[in-house]
């Protein structure tokens, strides 16, 4: 008997074995070599319960948005007092409505003529390059490029061409190899907090006449003018030919959203299958985002707390011997390597107090596994003091010295 019906109700089991080979050996691979042999049999993902005093480092409400009292009443308001709402598809919603209008508040916020609000930020790249690249079109991607991105490559049957991390040169070096199509980066990368050069990506593209799109999901609302992201701030909206971002980050709610001019967000509406084959946005949604646009715009002091958290909690870790040299930014990767080694970490951490996300395969390449670490603008001084002290006081039990991030760390400096 598979050793994964143990994991299951009994009602299953008899579903489960008659499971063909390519399914149930794939379970077994998961549940015998990684679940019992490489975690020990706990689950890495999951944390351990936490205390009255935890702090959590694994949300990605940056600027502590999500009870805000003016957002909620906004929210509560809606359901309480609005009509019912039509449970369609995106398609079908007529203009002047509240999403419409929502869409082009977003747009004008970023500096783009036009918007589109989707379900998620994954609906948002899935169905965005599945309705501009095409069958064997290449597709540039950044190796460190969400998720997402990859899986609208293969939505649109288009050829995915990877260039490495930041790597403008490499970059320019394939797009002569293969051709005019699709830059795809990362404005602020969800992995480590690396910050893309976009002004350097935008010249190839151009160079090229290649489409570029920029997913601002982990730098909409925490960056730029009134937190328009990091085009904005370079004064690039007129150039960069689509915008994509996760309103699950700093906007604190469940959407994405695309930039765009009018004329595709017709074609769009009537191509791309996440918006067909999927219901719109309620109206308490459309609410929360809405309040949320205006409080996010007034936010300078919060992106400046943002701002100032990151800067000092990385130059402490750095100080301690961590090597976070990858990144810049609010998203601080703590790279021990292994599964088995971040496991330890995980718990090092949590055992001082400290909550943040592991990332491993297929989130990060094979044996590049960590722990993330998520700053937000609320972070007080007693608790930035409590994650510092964490930090150092776990440093001999994690094996810091032997962490992959660690082993780079000296080759670089062996080699200066």
């Amino acid at each position: 008997m598979s050793l994964t019906a143990s994991y299951h109700e009994p009602l299953n089991l008899a579903a489960e074995q008659r499971l063909p080979a390519f399914v149930s050996v794939r379970l077994d691979e998961y549940y015998q070599e990684r679940f019992e042999k490489l975690w020990g049999g706990e689950h890495l993902l999951h944390w351990s319960a936490p205390g009255p005093d935890a702090i959590y480092l694994s949300s990605n409400d940056y600027l502590c948005i999500a009870a805000e009292p003016a957002l909620i009443e906004a929210q509560a308001a809606r359901l309480k007092y609005g009509e019912a709402d039509l449970l369609m598809s995106t398609v079908f919603v007529r203009e002047g409505s509240a999403q419409p209008c929502l869409e082009k508040k977003l747009a004008d916020f970023m500096g783009a003529e036009d918007g589109l609000v989707t379900q998620s930020g994954w609906s948002a790249n899935v169905g965005l390059l599945q309705t501009i690249a095409g069958p064997g079109v290449p597709v540039y991607l950044d190796m460190q490029a969400h998720a997402s991105l990859w899986e609208g490559v293969q939505a649109a049957q288009a050829r995915a061409v990877p260039f490495l991390h930041n790597d403008v040169d490499h970059l320019r070096r394939q797009v002569r190899k293969h051709g005019i199509g699709v830059i795809v980066v990362d404005a602020l990368y969800s992995t480590n907090g690396s910050l893309c050069p976009l002004s350097e990506v935008l010249a190839v593209a151009e160079e090229s006449g290649c489409i570029l799109v920029v997913d601002e999901s982990h730098s909409l609302g925490t960056h730029g003018p009134a937190g328009a992201g990091l085009v904005a701030d370079l004064g690039l909206s007129d150039r960069v030919h689509f915008r994509t971002a996760s309103l699950a980050k700093a906007f604190g709610g469940r959407a994405g959203f695309i930039t765009c001019s009018s004329k595709f967000k017709g074609y769009f509406l009537s191509t791309s299958r996440p918006a067909i084959f999927s219901s719109c946005l309620l109206g308490h949604e459309l609410a929360w985002f809405d309040a949320a646009l205006d409080f996010i715009r007034r936010a300078d002091d919060r992106r400046t707390a943002l701002h100032r958290n990151s800067r000092r909690i990385r130059s402490a870790l750095s100080a301690l011997g961590y090597n976070v040299s990858d990144g810049s930014e609010q998203i601080i990767a703590l790279e021990a390597g292994s599964e088995p080694m971040t496991q330890i970490a995980r718990k090092a951490l949590e055992a001082e107090g400290i909550y943040g996300a592991v990332f491993c395969a297929p989130a990060t390449p094979k044996n590049r596994a960590l722990v993330r670490l998520t700053l937000n603008s609320g972070l007080t001084e007693v608790e930035i003091q409590r994650i510092l002290e964490a930090c150092a006081s776990i440093r001999d039990h994690v094996r810091l010295a032997d962490w992959s991030s660690s082993r780079r760390l000296a080759l670089s400096g062996a080699g200066c």
